[in-house]
């Protein structure tokens, strides 16, 4: 699939079911045309938040341990390749795919084959996902917003039998509550990598925080403002091709080495004004919103500001007044 063969009926078509909340009645891809066309645009967007997700769990020192990945929900399949070429396809020896639709589960199985020629890929069988033996590693991507009851269920069903869950959904805050209650869920037998820095129950179910939501934002490739492609795609489909919000968790059953209790982590984006620099801030003592004088780090003023990085930050704070700090490297 090329711009110049791109199927905009079918995007058009996917792009109202997905705003329209009528994704959840049941599989929407109609044709591989679909798939490809998809890939190309939405996918490679959902692409660019896995990639800064993995970005975070390389500065967190984490890498799976287990070497079969099943994409749960895969679609495209665009999130078990990026997870798979991050990380290099010679540390995994297989790849099962799954989706509600057998058009979405052929044309990833099929697209992982083109990618890694050497890697074992496989579409789940009934047998497989029935079963209660032991998953490798777990990928799941942008599903929370399609799945009824029962698919959730079975959802819960696969994450207890997995060494390692990595789970990227929008960053909408109806999306992203309820993968921090799924979190607080999870917590336990399944010890969180990322994008916590603590262990305890997520604060934004505390009363007073309500109205925040654990979200995060990705950098698109720079060179995408002057595509006349994407330009045309982000006009044709409403999208603000600067904003990737997004939401995550990686869980893995091996406890961390060390337990990052000096870590914070930024919340959504931090806000400049002419004098300071204010950050929402989650770490083991809870959500805060902290300031930044400018004149006190004026190089981590202009840092927060211009930097692509996750931020994850040890801080020099007293109270919720910042006079310093070093992004995790």
């Amino acid at each position: 699939m090329t711009w110049s063969n791109l199927d905009w009926p079918a995007l058009d078509r996917l792009r109202q079911k997905f705003l329209s909340g009528s994704a959840q009645s049941g599989p929407y891809w109609e044709s591989p045309a679909d798939l490809a066309s998809y890939d190309l645009t939405y996918g490679e967007r959902i692409g660019w938040k896995w990639d800064q997700v993995l970005r975070e769990l390389r500065l967190r020192a984490w890498k799976p341990a287990a070497r079969d990945v099943l994409d749960w929900g895969c679609g495209s399949g665009v999130a078990a390749r990026r997870v798979i070429s991050f990380f290099g396809a010679e540390n995994f020896d297989s790849l099962t795919v799954w989706d509600h639709s057998p058009l979405a589960s052929d044309f990833a199985e099929q697209a992982a084959r083109a990618a890694f020629p050497a890697l074992r890929v496989a579409s789940a069988t009934p047998g497989l996902l029935a079963a209660d033996t032991p998953i490798g590693l777990l990928v799941v991507s942008h599903v929370l917003n399609e799945l009824p009851p029962v698919a959730l269920a079975a959802l819960r069903a696969t994450i207890a039998r997995a060494e390692a869950v990595l789970w990227v959904e929008p960053g909408t805050h109806a999306v992203s509550r309820q993968l921090t209650a799924l979190r607080d869920e999870l917590r336990g037998p399944l010890h969180l990598v990322a994008p916590c820095t603590h262990a305890q129950a997520c604060p934004m179910a505390e009363p007073g925080n309500l109205r925040h939501w654990c979200h995060f934002f990705a950098p698109p490739p720079s060179a995408i403002y002057a595509d006349p492609d994407w330009v045309k795609f982000g006009q044709r489909a409403g999208i603000d091709l600067r904003s990737l919000p997004y939401c995550f968790l990686a869980l893995d059953r091996r406890a961390p080495a060390v337990p990052p209790a000096d870590l914070g982590r930024v919340i959504g984006r931090p806000e400049h004004f002419k004098p300071y620099a204010r950050v929402l801030n989650c770490d083991a003592t809870g959500l805060a919103e902290l300031e930044l004088p400018k004149r006190a780090a004026p190089a981590l003023f202009k840092e927060l500001e211009r930097t692509k990085a996750p931020l994850v930050y040890r801080w020099q704070r007293e109270g919720v007044k910042l006079s310093g700090g070093e992004p995790v490297a």
